[in-house]
This record gives structure tokens, C-alpha cells and sequence, in this order.
């Protein structure tokens, strides 16, 4: 009896605890997509700052970012529980919701909101490096499992940017940033509730932590290019409701419902890179994903009707659902005995993006126009697309 018992607790438990990440990595998701699409129009309309000031304010926060990403992520590696961790990171990024609620003053959010939404963010990555960590130890597939978990954060993209747009645009930011923070306190709930625990004491037999000594170049590589493309999807995820409402004049409902539909295109193109990673590897995945980013953003130069934008979405979300599913494995891939480190790694090739982006995006809009600014972002592409072909197969 006691035999069964253990039996099914153990067929149970990996199930519960999957189930847990999914709902996890779709509420972070949603967290993140309540505020980033809308966050230009925050700055431009409530705040009432120029475009040079709204590309600094993202260029801030990736810097913010980045620090406080890569001490957590190394910390992580060494000592500590990630769920503790993760759980820190929800409270604390659901007070910097609160904070984008109810104050307007642009330095104090951008010191003390960004600080705090800085740890909010790391939440995700830390729940993906946890996720693998979980995943080897259970003997799950971690490429299928870790694109399963990037679904649930293109499907909350899938909601959140329209939802976001509705809630701003009907019920005014303050309530829009209210449920993100919401968003983040039923996260921590579920982290406290049903993610596992797993001290640092039970991963050491899983292999030493090393640096990359022999993959030094190829991660390197790897990072830049994928900061490259991180920053083109940045100047679009800036640029693209302003250029949408000021420039085309057409409704601010387009710019959620073209970052819906591409989220909405990347599920299946997340699921679908998972499964062909074994069988094609992840170099060919990453270079079929650069050149669709090169035709997305020539594109842009050309279609300006709603339906050839949102036509369009398509090439966007093989470009994004590739390097977003694909990218953080081929980082652990490249740094064994290193899932946290390679996982923040890779989230901060994501704020490196967005600290060129800002400033990009910021200079290019407040001299030339917003179309402009898509240039800059295929110049980046271009150059992405000759990073991808030196780095070698993991």
C-alpha cells in the first residue's frame, strides 16, 4: 500500500508541478504584456515627456535591468533557492505596478519603479532556469518542456496587448497597472503553493558549474546577435503604436491587436521549433529566424495599410517565436552545469535590445520621424544575420 502510494505520488507530482510553470510563465506573460506595449503611450500621454525622454526611460531600465538580472542570476547559480527567489521578485515587481498606478513624476518612476519592475521581470527567467533545472532532474524533455512554457508567455501576448490597450484606453492607466500588479500577487501565490524546491545542495551530482572556456566565442557571438535582434523587436515594440496613431492615423487598437496576432503566430511557431530542434538543430532554427527578421522589417519599409501589417505578423512571429524558444536553450546548450547564469545570460541579450533600442528609437524619432527608426531596426538585423552564421552547433 505504501508502495503504491509513493507510485502515484510520484506519477502525480511532476504533472501538478508542470502544470504549476505553465500557469506561472503565463502570468509573468501577462504582467510583462499589461505594460510594456503600452508603456510609450504611459510616458507620452500621462507623464507628458518627449520622444528622446521616453527612449531614455526604456534605456534606463534595461540598464537597471541588466544588474539586477545578472546578480540574481549568478547568486541563483551558487546558493539560495530559485523559488524563494521567484517569490521575492513577484512581491517586488507587484509594488513597482503600484508605484506606475498612482505617481506621474518621470525620475521617481524611473529610479524607483524601474528598480522594482527590474525585479519583477528577472522572475521569468529565473522560473525558466528553474523549469530545466526541474526538468533534468525528472527526466523530462527540457527543449519540448522550456517551448511548452515559452507558448504560455506568447499566448498571455496574445491577451495582454489588446487587453492592455482596453484597459488603458477605457478605465485609464491606473487601473491598467493595478492588474498587472494583481497579475503578479496570483503569481507569488502559486510559486509559494506548488513550485519545487530545489537547494543547490541536490543539483551538485547533476555536473560541475563551469564557465564557457571552450565555447567562450561562440556565446559571445551568440549574444550579440541575439541583443541585435532583441533591439529591432524593441524599436518595433517602442516605435510601433506611435507610428501607428501619429504618423499613419490609424486607431490605437491596431498597435495591440498587431502585437496580439503575432504573439497569437508564435504558440505554434514556439511548438513547432521545440519539436525540430533534434531533428534540424537550433543553428539552422536560428538562422531560418534571422532571415524572416530581415524580410519583417524590409517589409516595413513598404506596407503601411492595416492589412498588409497585419499580414506581415506572420514573418514577425517566426523572427520572435524562434528566438525566443530556441535562443535561451542554445545559451544552456553553449554553458552547461549553468542554467541560471545562461538563462540570464540570454534575458539580458533581451535588455541590451532594449537599452539600443531606447536610445535609438528615442534620437531617430525626436529628429527624423518614427518611420525612420524602422531603418535602424534592419540595419541591426542584417548584422544579427552575420553573428548567427559564425556561431556553431551546440
Amino acid at each position: 500500500m505504501t508502495v503504491s502510494t509513493t507510485t502515484a505520488r510520484r506519477l502525480r507530482l511532476p504533472d501538478m508541478t508542470s502544470s504549476a510553470f505553465l500557469i506561472i510563465a503565463f502570468l509573468t506573460g501577462i504582467a510583462g504584456a499589461l505594460q510594456t506595449p503600452t508603456l510609450s503611450l504611459f510616458l507620452t500621454t500621462e507623464v507628458k515627456v518627449s520622444p528622446f525622454m521616453v527612449g531614455l526611460f526604456f534605456t534606463g531600465s534595461a540598464v537597471m535591468g541588466i544588474f539586477v538580472s545578472q546578480f540574481l542570476g549568478g547568486w541563483s547559480d551558487k546558493k539560495g533557492d530559485r523559488k524563494t527567489l521567484i517569490l521575492f521578485c513577484c512581491l517586488l515587481g507587484a509594488l513597482g505596478c503600484v508605484l506606475f498606478a498612482f505617481n506621474r513624476s518621470y525620475f521617481i518612476l524611473l529610479l524607483v519603479g524601474v528598480l522594482l519592475t527590474s525585479f519583477g521581470s528577472t522572475a521569468n527567467p529565473q522560473m525558466f532556469a528553474l523549469a530545466r533545472e526541474h526538468a533534468d532532474k525528472t527526466g523530462r524533455e527540457a527543449v519540448m518542456f522550456s517551448s511548452i512554457l515559452r507558448a504560455q508567455v506568447s499566448l498571455a501576448w496574445v491577451v495582454g496587448p489588446p487587453l492592455a490597450f482596453a484597459l488603458a484606453l477605457g478605465f485609464g492607466f491606473t487601473f491598467m497597472y493595478c492588474a498587472a500588479a494583481v497579475a503578479f500577487i496570483l503569481c507569488g501565490v502559486m510559486v509559494r503553493a506548488f513550485l519545487p524546491s530545489m537547494p543547490k545542495a541536490m543539483l551538485t551530482t547533476a555536473g560541475p558549474l563551469e564557465a564557457p572556456r571552450n565555447n567562450r566565442r561562440d556565446t559571445l557571438m551568440l549574444f550579440i546577435a541575439c541583443s541585435l535582434m532583441w533591439a529591432a523587436n524593441s524599436i518595433y515594440l517602442i516605435n510601433m503604436p506611435l507610428y501607428v496613431v501619429k504618423e499613419l492615423h490609424l486607431s490605437s487598437k491596431l498597435a495591440g491587436m498587431l502585437m496580439g496576432i503575432a504573439a497569437c503566430l508564435e504558440i505554434p511557431t514556439m511548438l513547432v521549433a521545440g519539436y525540430l530542434a533534434r531533428q534540424l538543430g537550433k543553428r539552422l532554427l536560428m538562422r531560418f529566424a534571422v532571415i524572416c527578421g530581415v524580410l519583417f522589417y524590409g517589409s516595413l519599409m513598404f506596407f503601411t495599410g492595416p492589412a498588409t501589417l497585419i499580414a506581415i505578423q506572420l514573418l514577425n512571429a517566426l523572427f520572435i517565436g524562434i528566438l525566443a524558444g530556441i535562443g535561451m536553450l542554445y545559451f544552456q546548450d553553449l554553458m552547461p552545469g549553468q542554467a541560471g547564469a545562461a538563462t540570464t545570460l540570454f534575458t539580458n541579450s533581451t535588455r541590451a535590445g532594449w537599452i539600443l533600442a531606447g536610445s535609438l528609437a528615442g534620437l531617430v524619432a525626436q529628429f527624423a520621424s518614427y518611420y525612420a527608426v524602422f531603418y535602424a531596426a534592419l540595419a541591426m538585423v542584417v548584422v544579427s544575420v552575420f553573428c548567427i552564421w559564425r556561431v556553431r552547433e551546440a
